[in-house]
């Protein structure tokens, strides 16, 4: 059905859906998910619209001072930082987490992170770090496929063995390394596992050479809201030593912000 402008409605979509500022948003993450200045045309073709559209779109972010062009290519600018800014001023998980979260950076002397889930990805929206531990790759904003990520089993352990296996079959499962473990059945058997641990282990699944634990964070009656994780190379520590000198803190760490998460 066409609207009054004669724009075709989403199929399904609610009456107050906005369908120009879903393009635009689309087009914004892209744009972000580049890593690089991209033409109209690789814009146009990698969120599948017009380019006549994507043209308008990025003409009204340019107007705004979120993208820029040198005529050729478009970039975002440092303003769309500020939207990142708002997410974690406001939400109460960062502000909660962020001091218990350095705190077991420092006693763990290894990076510390907080994730939530996004559909079918995790989404790291806070970080620690010991002083003299340099560490790149695992950055607020950075994603990663939940099915294959100790924080992201921890966040799946929170649905039903039902919901858990449907959304295990339905979604999208690469493999990010030789040992990434794909069939849902298997994977279903080992989240429902570390549900009962409280707490998942998973060694070089998602990242070559990289192990990592975490614990989910509840919130005061009980819900898995989040989820914590220390992470380490699996040439500086072993499994054992993971679970003996990283576990206690991070659920040390759960147990202390938990009355305070309403």
């Amino acid at each position: 059905m066409a609207t009054a402008n004669g724009q075709a409605e989403s199929s399904g979509a609610a009456p107050e859906y906005i369908e120009s500022l879903d393009r635009g948003l689309r087009t914004l993450e892209m744009l972000g998910a580049a890593g690089k200045p991209m033409s109209l045309s690789e814009v146009a073709k990698a969120v599948g619209l017009a380019r006549a559209t994507v043209r308008r779109i990025l003409f009204t972010f340019q107007r705004g001072g979120f993208v820029e062009s040198d005529g050729r290519l478009f970039a975002l600018t440092p303003r769309v930082l500020s939207l990142a800014s708002a997410y974690l001023s406001s939400n109460q998980l960062v502000a909660v987490l962020q001091p218990v979260i350095d705190q077991v950076a420092t006693e763990t002397r290894e990076v510390c992170s907080m994730a939530v889930l996004d559909g079918e990805e995790v989404v790291f929206v806070a970080r620690g770090s010991p002083a003299r531990v340099f560490s790149a790759g695992i950055d607020i904003g950075y994603r990663l496929p939940a099915f294959c990520t100790s924080v992201g089993r921890v966040l799946l352990g929170r649905l039903s063995d039902q919901a858990l296996k449907g959304a295990l079959r339905s979604a999208r499962r690469l493999r990010m390394t030789e040992r990434t473990v794909l069939d849902p059945d298997r994977l279903a058997a080992i989240i429902a596992e570390d549900r009962a641990k409280d707490y998942s282990l998973v060694d070089r699944e998602a990242e070559p050479g990289f192990r990592s634990i975490a614990v989910p964070v509840r919130r005061y009656d009980g819900a898995i809201i989040a989820a914590i994780n220390v992470g380490a190379h699996v040439d500086r520590i072993s499994l054992d030593e993971m679970v003996a000198r990283f576990l206690p803190s991070l659920k040390a760490a759960a147990r202390t912000v938990q009355p305070l998460l309403l």
